[in-house]
């Protein structure tokens, strides 16, 4: 069984929260917005790391990020995107278990013909009143067991 931590929205905070909430994962998956490169080698330090680019990360460092990545671990297929709105392939029909969002800042999971949409909500500042979240995923064969991790309600 794998653990993987995903978080998004950090936009240049990463919580002592977020950290303690992370440590474990056998990976780490950063949905974008991710505010300054610090966060990726911490977050790195910690477990392997993918990550895309959100919207908000056009410094020079974030040009090298994919805005999108497909991944596989054991026997799942995972999609990587920063906004759900700019999906552009059908999931089920690409042979994908799950995708993986973020820039709306509110924590989902939600499954759809088969296919698991999740966004672990925003790590990083509060946005209104939304809580302040990452998540966890826990893969086993071609099963999968979603948490949403409440850091500051």
């Amino acid at each position: 069984m794998l653990k993987i931590g995903v978080i998004a929205d950090t936009h240049g905070l990463l919580r002592p929260e977020a950290l303690s909430a992370l440590q474990g994962c056998d990976h780490i998956l950063h949905a974008g917005d991710i505010g300054k490169p610090e966060i990726l080698q911490t977050l790195g330090q910690l477990a392997p790391l993918q990550v895309v680019r959100g919207n908000n990360d056009t410094q020079p460092w974030a040009a090298a990020l994919p805005e999108r990545l497909h991944l596989t671990f054991g026997d799942l297929t995972l999609y990587l995107l920063h906004d759900l709105k700019e999906l552009q392939l059908d999931p089920l029909s690409a042979g994908i278990d799950l995708v993986i969002s973020g820039h709306s800042h509110k924590p989902a999971q939600v499954e759809r013909d088969g296919v698991l949409f999740f966004n672990p909500g925003s790590a990083g500042p509060r946005r209104f009143k939304l809580p302040v979240s990452l998540g966890l995923l826990w893969l086993d064969g071609r099963s999968v067991r979603s948490e949403l991790v409440t850091l500051l309600s």
